[in-house]
């Protein structure tokens, strides 16, 4: 993305613009969405952020869990920081013109050097989305020599409490391979099945992202204060209204943004050259 974010601003005007004549980037700082687009943008916001959740098993693993909170605030700060820097630039140079995928937005070249750069990252993402660092502490597994696995959460849930969960033993590797290859072929289908890289990106955010990041971190707040010391308090009752609002507002979007992104996927199908699920048509550089 640093590779794009530099070509765009290089180079005279985005791929998919208007190659005669001069140009003008079309961005503008307020737009004029309906709401089911303006819906479909913020899922897609969502989307990015909704990893988060896998940050809550980091803190097993430090020395010193209270610097968690140190760790966690850098680590969103230098990700959110990379993610506007290179938003506003790409869209202040190519305006309406942004590829879908980005990365083609710079032309054929910088698409195939980009995708080069890009392809190692994310096969790393699809692993770490994959695999799941957790903490086993039920079972044969006590708090006292817990220890650090790579497992999927379902994977956990299936051989809780059996001596499978770390032994090295064929049930204990035909359940973590089942469970991985489920996984991808699942997100196989999904990504065939959706070809079109937006309206996917927005669903995904709207679907589950909002799962991930609104109503369940309200609800463990709630979870664990309901009965705190100071229940009852200003803050305490400051901070129940605030996970009500985080649990309503994560409800609104999800329910807005799935429409939102089911309209724009319709509008993508229904369009001269849109993208056809399980189609091989080369679908990595739409506007």
């Amino acid at each position: 993305m640093f590779s794009l974010t530099v070509a765009v601003g290089v180079q005279d005007r985005p791929a998919e613009a208007p190659q005669e004549g001069p140009y003008v980037s079309t961005w503008k700082l307020f737009g004029e969405p309906t709401f089911a687009e303006a819906m479909a943008a913020i899922a897609s916001i969502i989307f990015a952020f909704c990893g988060v959740p896998a940050y809550f098993s980091v803190i097993s693993e430090m020395a010193d869990p209270r610097e968690y909170p140190k760790a966690l605030a850098l680590c969103r700060g230098i990700a959110t920081s990379v993610y506007l820097t290179i938003g506003i630039v790409v869209y202040y140079y190519c305006g309406d013109y942004v590829a879908s995928p980005a990365l083609g937005s710079a032309g054929v070249l910088m698409k195939k050097v980009c995708y080069g750069l890009a392809i190692p990252g994310l096969i790393m993402s699809m692993t770490l989305y994959l695999h799941v660092s957790t903490t086993l502490s039920s079972g044969r597994v006590t708090p006292t020599n817990s220890q650090q696995i790579t497992a999927k959460y379902i994977f956990l849930r299936i051989l809780r409490g059996s001596k499978h969960l770390t032994a090295n033993s064929v049930i204990h590797w035909a359940t973590w391979l089942g469970c991985t290859s489920v996984t991808t072929i699942i997100a196989y289908c999904i990504a065939s099945g959706i070809p079109a890289f937006g309206g996917l990106v927005s669903l995904v955010g709207a679907l589950f992202g909002t799962l991930l990041c609104f109503q369940p971190e309200g609800i463990m707040w709630l979870y664990d204060n309901w009965h705190a010391y100071n229940r009852g308090s200003a803050r305490w009752t400051a901070m129940v209204a605030w996970c009500v609002l985080v649990i309503l507002i994560g409800t609104f979007l999800m329910v807005a943004g799935t429409y939102g992104s089911v309209v724009g996927l319709i509008d993508t199908f229904a369009s001269d050259g849109g993208s056809a699920a399980w189609s091989c048509a080369d679908n990595s550089n739409t506007v």
